[in-house]
């Protein structure tokens, strides 16, 4: 491979290119996969300066977006995905409203998480602690075409809940 091509990929895998906001604190470790099996990179806090020793609270169902002092250049092709991480939405409610968010391979600005407090009490994310995880996925572009008609299957026109819940097991 060649030129951007070869920026873009290593040994298959796509590279994100990444660059630090003039503020945020170097020290914090990269998006990183935590274990060998890790679908998603966690993302950590990363405030500015002067909001580092209080950090950002969420009261319940406030939102609020939490920076990550980074940009980054996403591959034509793939998209970044953000999503959150479980441990927080199911110990204290945290969680993304726009899950999964999408960072799009043209988009350069700052990367900052958008975060709701769902629990039922205050929660403060700590400069450095990890707020949400990326997952860089591949993208498909489809056409969209209008028709007369759309053809039949089995499920039809049901939907929510249509399927059902149960597996049929006792």
């Amino acid at each position: 491979m060649r030129g951007e091509a070869a920026e873009n990929s290593a040994g298959g895998q796509p590279v994100v290119r990444i660059l630090h906001e003039d503020w945020a604190d170097p020290a914090l470790p990269l998006p990183v996969y935590q274990t060998a099996g890790a679908a998603g990179a966690d993302i950590c806090a990363n405030f500015p300066p002067e909001t580092r020793a209080e950090g950002l609270t969420l009261h319940p169902m406030q939102r609020a977006i939490c920076p990550t002092g980074l940009r980054v250049a996403i591959p034509d092709g793939y998209e970044m995905q953000i999503r959150p991480r479980s441990g927080l939405a199911t110990k204290h409610g945290i969680t993304l409203p726009n899950t999964p968010g999408t960072i799009d391979s043209d988009y350069r600005g700052p990367l900052g998480v958008a975060l709701v407090n769902l629990g039922t009490e205050p929660y403060t994310i700590r400069h450095g602690d990890r707020v949400a995880q990326a997952v860089v996925a591949p993208v498909s572009r489809a056409r969209f075409l209008v028709v007369e008609t759309l053809d039949q299957t089995e499920r039809g026109e049901g939907g929510f809940g249509s399927t059902g819940f149960s597996t049929g097991g006792s």
